[in-house]
């Protein structure tokens, strides 16, 4: 009934993604390969989840 309240897990998801993709280009920036390594391992986890709410959402 009140769907239109509930906040799409999908976008948050999205959102958190596009920020810790900001943060590691500052911290590729800084030379910091290896902090570098650890947020893009991260990001491809976030997208594995985003795909698969995407896939399940269908």
């Amino acid at each position: 009934m009140f769907a239109f309240l509930k906040k799409d897990p999908i976008k948050a998801l999205e959102t958190k993604r596009a920020k810790l993709l900001e943060e590691a280009m500052h911290i590729q920036r800084s030379g910091d390969l290896k902090l570098y390594a650890v947020k893009m391992e991260a990001i491809d986890k976030l997208e594995k989840e985003i795909e698969s709410l995407q896939s399940s959402k269908s």
